[in-house]
């Protein structure tokens, strides 16, 4: 196969992408390795600094770039959010689902028990991940449908605590769970009702070190946590993920190289997902 013919199939030249989170670590490599595959790219966050950052690293390495202030559970700020990128670029083609996380109200500690969580800490992380992702699939979503030819690509992140049960997590378990079966869905939903123009696919990312899991994983001098001792030890690979490794992944997802690809849950994940620890 041609270099020529491997360049079309991967290139994002031309189209106009979304990604929310877009200001975090892994959000931040997602959207310049989008913007270094030719994509102009809109950058969506609730933090003007962190956000307009990303935006002048991807356009003093000669790309396209915009910062788009907006919180993915205000679907009014979506919405003026999607007509600010439309007004400059006429289109979008491509939404990356990378908002969310956890919060520590949420999460089961050692001395605790489920019976302790409060309702509403699960309620919050179940709507930042889940309802995070349905907001801005049908805001943006709706773009791509609207227009004279349906065409897009939705991208979503899941988790390996979507795919595994890992101690402690429980109310971003869930909502990670939900956006599994949710890209299943929407991908047939959006295919039978819009064409095969329209896709929706996700990624789980293994165990990369971010700015909500550095204390759990990492001591203050990096050494290993027992928690983190625990991750490697179930990761083949023996090692955490780097954040550049998601991209090849996300850029085949995004492009024509996987046109007949849809309602599938990638894992880039060093093996944590397949081993059984034995």
């Amino acid at each position: 196969m041609s270099d020529l013919i491997l360049n079309k199939l991967f290139s994002l030249k031309d189209q106009v992408a979304v990604i929310t989170g877009g200001s975090g670590v892994l959000g931040g490599s997602m959207a310049r390795g989008l913007a270094l595959a030719g994509a102009r790219v809109a950058v969506l966050g609730r933090n003007e600094a962190r956000t307009g950052t990303v935006v002048a690293e991807i356009t003093a390495n000669g790309g396209e770039s915009m910062a788009v202030l907006a919180d993915v559970s205000d679907r009014s700020q979506l919405e003026i959010a999607r007509e600010a990128i439309i007004q400059r670029w006429d289109q979008i083609d491509i939404l990356v689902n990378m908002a969310g996380g956890n919060i520590p109200a949420a999460t089961i500690n050692p001395d605790a028990t489920i019976f302790d969580m409060p309702r509403v800490a699960f309620e919050e992380v179940v709507s930042l991940n889940l309802l995070g992702t349905l907001l801005p699939s049908q805001v943006f979503g709706e773009a791509m449908v609207e227009r004279n030819q349906p065409y897009g690509c939705i991208v979503n992140i899941s988790s390996m605590s979507a795919i595994r049960a890992i101690s402690r997590v429980v109310g971003y378990s869930a909502a990670k769970a939900g956006i599994d079966n949710f890209t299943r869905w929407l991908a047939v939903e959006l295919a039978q009702k819009y064409g095969d123009g329209l896709r929706v696919n996700a990624i789980a990312p293994g165990f990369f070190i971010g700015e909500q899991n550095r204390d759990l994983l990492l001591n203050a001098d990096g050494s290993l946590t027992v928690r983190g001792q625990k991750i490697i030890d179930h990761t083949p690979a023996g090692r955490f993920g780097k954040p550049d490794e998601l991209l090849s992944t996300l850029i085949w997802l995004c492009s024509s190289g996987s046109s007949f690809v849809n309602g599938v849950v990638v894992p880039v994940d060093g093996g944590f997902s397949i081993y059984s620890g034995v």
